[in-house]
């Protein structure tokens, strides 16, 4: 058994344990590249990616627009989907909330309570108020560096020496004593996951823009890994849901899943 502690990270490292993989799948539906065999059944579809590949992930990251774009069916089908999750996987919600500490309890509440997630990404914009209520009940993973072609808008800004994303990861590390913090760092910028873990060495980093957005999968593992040799969370979607439009659907998910997975093995044998 892991002698890691209770709470999402524990989770999190029984989870990379037992899998032996940093990949996470994110789970954002979009009925128009469906296969015809699911004929639209956004349920059905997830479930099915989700039995194929829950032995090969750390995390699933269902992103809540998709979800939202479905109308008044979307919550139930969300609430399905992470239903369907084996409770041994950590489930992150991807919503980027960042609202004033009353709004920021009403989304907390949602999130946890009523669907059962164990982490919901957030805007760290409006400061550390709107963070708090989250990390109540559980894992909050702080925007840093994001994969948009704008984030250098702000993401960069020169204050006092460094750039905004370090004060970012900075401010994530002194939450992080008020509960259970983790941040996002952008697999197309691997560079800068270097300079964050410096920055936040025992921070969970979870990690999108590998696959269809081209990130450097081993690059970014390699910068991002902690002390202990874990610490990353590499996610996934378009490259790993849409990987066939055939009725082998399923299949083709989990064998895209599994060459990521052994491509990051790879890296982790090499660098621990």
């Amino acid at each position: 058994m892991s002698n890691a502690p209770e709470g999402f990270r524990g989770k999190l490292c029984n989870a990379i344990e037992r899998s032996r993989s940093f990949l996470c799948v994110g789970l954002d539906p979009d009925p128009a590249r469906f296969p015809d065999v699911v004929r639209g059944d956004v349920g059905a579809f997830l479930r099915e990616v989700v039995s194929a590949t829950q032995d090969l992930v750390c995390a699933y990251k269902p992103n809540i627009a998709f979800y939202e774009a479905l109308g008044e069916r979307g919550w139930r089908v969300l609430k399905d989907t992470v239903e369907a999750i084996p409770d041994s996987i950590p489930v992150i919600l991807d919503a980027k909330r960042g609202d004033i500490g009353n709004t920021a309890k009403m989304y907390a509440k949602a999130y946890f309570k009523d669907l059962g997630v164990d982490a919901v990404t957030v805007n760290p914009y409006m400061g550390f108020d709107t963070i708090e209520p989250f990390l109540r009940y559980g894992a909050a993973f702080v925007l840093c560096i994001t994969t948009n072609p704008s984030a250098g808008d702000f993401q960069f800004l020169q204050a006092e020496g460094k750039p905004l994303y370090l004060w970012v990861a900075e401010r994530a590390v002194e939450w992080a004593r008020s509960g259970e913090v983790g941040l996002v760092t952008g697999a197309t910028r691997p560079e800068t996951i270097r300079k964050v873990r410096e920055v936040a060495p025992c921070l969970p980093l979870l990690i999108p823009g590998v696959g269809a957005q081209k990130g450097d999968l081993e690059a970014s593992v390699r910068e991002g890994l902690d002390g202990e040799g874990r610490g990353v969370i590499v996610n996934v979607s378009r490259a790993v849901l849409y990987a066939s439009s055939g009725p082998d659907f399923a299949e083709a998910a989990r064998r895209v899943a599994m060459g990521f997975v052994e491509r990051m093995r790879k890296v982790e044998i090499r660098e621990i």
